[in-house]
């Protein structure tokens, strides 16, 4: 929601995203995060790749960068 906000406020939404970078701590909750994606994101999906990484801030186990076109 917090990605769907930003998008929102650069006078874009979540179908302007074409590139998505996940973070996650546990490649394990891939799935979980496959099944989040489907609710924002509408087909076809942006592109995106997935990292397994020892930590992230404030302790979160997921963590979402995007890229977003807007305009021409």
């Amino acid at each position: 929601e917090n990605l769907q906000a930003v998008c929102e406020a650069a006078g874009g939404s979540m179908d302007d995203v074409v590139k998505v970078n996940l973070y996650l701590i546990d490649l394990a909750n891939f799935a979980v995060v496959n099944d989040v994606m489907a609710r924002y994101f509408s087909k076809p999906y942006p592109a995106r790749a997935a990292v397994q990484v020892v930590a992230l801030p404030k302790g979160v186990a997921f963590e979402a960068e995007a890229v977003m076109v807007v305009g021409d």
